[in-house]
């Protein structure tokens, strides 16, 4: 895979004529060009990006909770999961796996999802408040089957991880990562299609339920 992956990105680079000896004059071009680019109108955002985000999140069929810190995630998590009567087990993002999943009673094993897992838990790179959707970047402590394998994804959503726009979302992940991850998913609520006589139907080709636990504090 990251043969091909090479090869293709090396031909690229080929026919646009980059080499070793220019690379940094046209990374330092398309720097100036992306701080120089002007935002078009956008509609308003509440100025409280948590309910905004919030209430954009509820309106695309996601369900929102609100924990004041981090370790607080794993007791409205249980609290989710008999609510819905779900299993008390997940598979997490290994930069999860230290809350403290044992002691509110949900077995949490920090890998990739398989096909049989019915829970995945992530965390969230940013979150977007105009749009409610939530922005993850692959890697390998954010493998991506977690959030889109099983039927239930809950994403945990620090408070300050949550931005106006698009516009922000992709200038933090220039600034934190300088060179992209290999995937960025953007998730606006439960997987649905319409193509079936027009009725929406959740669940079609990823997650039929989305969970956001929003923590305010570490």
């Amino acid at each position: 895979m990251n043969d091909s992956r090479d090869l293709i990105l090396g031909r690229i680079r080929e026919r646009l004529g980059r080499s070793p000896a220019n690379v940094a004059p046209a990374q330092t071009a398309m720097d100036v060009a992306l701080a120089a680019k002007s935002a078009g109108p956008r509609p308003r955002t509440d100025a409280d990006l948590v309910a905004a985000f919030r209430a954009r999140s509820e309106a695309l069929a996601s369900t929102v909770d609100q924990v004041a810190c981090l370790a607080d995630v794993p007791r409205a998590v249980a609290a989710y999961l008999a609510e819905h009567k779900l299993p008390a087990r997940a598979v997490c993002v290994p930069d999860l796996a230290g809350l403290d999943w044992r002691g509110a009673g949900v077995e949490v094993e920090a890998r990739g999802a398989i096909d049989h897992d019915l829970v995945g838990i992530t965390g969230c790179f940013r979150a977007i408040a105009e749009t409610g959707t939530l922005m993850l970047c692959t890697g390998r402590a954010t493998p991506a089957t977690v959030s889109l394998l099983p039927e239930t994804h809950i994403a945990v959503v620090p408070a300050t991880a949550i931005v106006d726009g698009m516009e922000e979302a992709w200038s933090a992940a220039r600034s934190e990562f300088g060179q992209m991850p290999r995937a960025v998913n953007f998730i606006s609520g439960p997987s649905r299609t319409g193509d079936i006589e027009q009725t929406i139907v959740l669940g079609a080709h990823g997650p039929y339920r989305v969970h956001v636990v929003i923590a305010h504090g570490q």
